[in-house]
């Protein structure tokens, strides 16, 4: 059957996706589940080897092996962190410098700022690296997840030296969108654009100051940490076993300097390697190992044992991250992310546009839980519409990596998301239940800012 028969049927796997999670409360069964739905959609009797085609296909796609790849490596450095108690006393310094809840999350918010070069960087090392500080205060690990979270992928974008700059600026010039080596230029001209990107980093300290209250399914969370003491929520205690499985040795601990020195040459080797993030998770992961074994801190079993538990750590997210792209694969298959769009397309003018590419790029996104992969698909269709109407296609380009930021943001099974979720200790589900209020609240503002300078302009 082709893609254009399926019209608004395209929606009911992921329908059974969000349906499932929210009654379930689990991830990889409901994004599997459906997957198989739309494989029999498109496959009927033959949905089980599709299955089985399309588990490859996703296994073998080099975008999904560069995540597995680097979720794999980082995990190792966190690991290699955390053995030789470089992570501890890195905590124990700043805990002599934070005195209560806000001070320890405005500085998870200002470490997420200066960890700009990539979001799972951001995701996973500030929430390693923050976790024990904030339980001090007994903040909840979801309100945790959120700062992080929201100092991950939304910083990335606004600072164009980072793994997003590198991609994205790639595609303008794929698009026509930008000259041949201008890239990188024409997306820097867009940053003033990417509204919700601003809006959910200065959100944040709003929100740790109080002057935005704590909404719907945070306050349950912060009320269990405040008044009960339980930071980590129970349903995510198999989370935290994992991430507290690497214990510093005994009778060692490596200063503060062994952590910031290995995450500063992670982000100098990251730039330096035109912000290839997994060339420089490789030197990073080469010149730890390297220093470690020089000092003795470690023997070499127990070095290369911690990088492989590092590894071990990443295994529950990496799974729903393969879950979420077979989803994806699935989707594409059924024509979901043209649907939406092609649907609305008769509502939009030239006034109008910028706002309708952020809500529905958005929209997109945050179903199909992709990011990059969907503005692969959606980019030729904005630069058609955009020229069509004549409107700024500078403007539309920060429209359109608005709406991918909030995709990454709050969709339960988005990479940024189930990274954030895993570092700081609590379920995607929970960290997206409790991050969506926040999530609303900067794309209404990046919602009106579009309508006022489209119509304004």
């Amino acid at each position: 059957m082709s893609v254009d028969t399926w019209g608004a049927a395209s929606l009911i796997p992921t329908g059974l996706v969000f349906t499932l999670a929210l009654w379930t409360r689990r991830p990889i069964e409901s994004l599997l589940s459906g997957s198989v739905l739309g494989l029999l959609m498109l496959n009927g009797a033959g949905f089980v080897s599709a299955l089985a085609e399309t588990s490859l296909d996703v296994l073998t796609d080099p975008d999904v092996a560069w995540v597995i790849l680097v979720c794999g490596l980082m995990g190792g450095v966190i690991g290699l962190l955390l053995r030789t108690g470089a992570t501890l006393s890195f905590t124990e310094k700043v805990s002599a410098r934070v005195t209560g809840e806000r001070g320890a999350l405005l500085y998870s918010w200002v470490l997420g700022i200066f960890m700009f070069v990539d979001d799972y960087l951001n995701s996973l090392a500030v929430g390693s690296a923050m976790r024990d500080i904030t339980d001090r205060f007994r903040v909840a690990r979801e309100r945790l997840a959120y700062v992080v979270d929201s100092t991950a992928a939304p910083i990335s974008v606004i600072i164009p030296y980072s793994t997003w700059g590198a991609f994205f600026g790639g595609l303008l010039v794929a698009n026509g969108l930008a000259p041949e080596g201008e890239g990188l230029n024409v997306y820097i001209s867009a940053i003033p654009y990417m509204f919700y990107a601003w809006a959910a980093v200065l959100v944040v300290p709003l929100v740790i100051w109080g002057l935005i209250p704590s909404l719907g399914p945070m306050r349950t969370a912060d009320r269990r940490a405040q008044e009960e003491g339980i930071t980590v929520p129970p349903e995510a205690a198999h989370i935290e076993a994992a991430n507290q499985s690497i214990r510093p040795k005994e009778g060692l601990q490596v200063g503060t300097w062994f952590f910031v020195a290995s995450m500063a040459l992670l982000v100098a080797t990251t730039i330096a390697a035109d912000n290839d993030f997994l060339v420089g998770l490789y030197i990073t992961v080469g010149a730890m190992v390297i220093y470690i074994l020089l000092r003795k801190y470690l023997n070499l079993q127990e070095t290369f044992d911690t990088v492989i538990d590092g590894f071990k750590t990443m295994l529950e997210p990496l799974a729903v991250l393969v879950a979420a792209f077979i989803l994806k694969e699935v989707n594409d298959d059924l024509g979901l992310a043209p649907y939406v769009v092609e649907s609305l397309q008769p509502l939009l003018t030239a006034e109008t546009l910028p706002a309708a590419i952020f809500v529905i790029m958005g929209l997109v996104s945050f179903l199909t839980g992709s990011n990059w992969g969907v503005f692969v698909i959606v980019l030729p269709i904005v630069t058609a519409l955009g020229r069509g109407l004549e409107a700024d296609m500078t403007l539309l380009i920060g429209a359109t990596l608005s709406a991918s930021t909030f995709g990454s943001h709050a969709c339960f099974y988005s990479d940024a998301t189930v990274l954030t979720a895993q570092a700081t200790g609590c379920t995607p589900l929970q960290h997206a239940l409790t991050q969506l209020p926040y999530a609303l609240i900067a794309a209404a503002v990046a919602t009106l800012g579009y309508l006022w300078i489209g119509f304004a302009g």
